[in-house]
């Protein structure tokens, strides 16, 4: 099965659990931010991306962190503006707790 070796950090990506994937410390950090934009664009700060910048991550890596959270988070409004879902077989566990949490 392809992507079979990642389905224990997929599986904990989709229950919203940072803490159990297997990831770096500037790794999870991005991910953080990546959340924050997600659920609260307006909360970023400069702090927050000052901290990215000192845990290795470069301007041009944040910027595309950025651009490519909010071009899916524009696929997912779109969707539900649409109300288009995918098939049962592509996701059989459902809306992941990440995105309803």
């Amino acid at each position: 099965m392809q992507g079979e070796e990642y389905n224990e950090a997929g599986q904990a990506l989709r229950d919203g659990r940072l803490d159990d994937l297997p990831v770096s410390d500037a790794e999870r950090l991005l991910l953080e931010f990546v959340g924050t934009l997600t659920l609260h664009a307006y909360r970023i700060t400069d702090e927050q991306v000052d901290g990215l910048r000192q845990a290795g991550w470069t301007d041009e890596q944040i910027a595309e962190a950025v651009y490519d959270g909010a071009l899916f988070n524009l696929f997912v409004r779109l969707a539900d503006a649409f109300d288009i879902h995918p098939p049962p077989v592509l996701d059989p566990d459902g809306v992941p707790r990440a995105v309803t949490g």
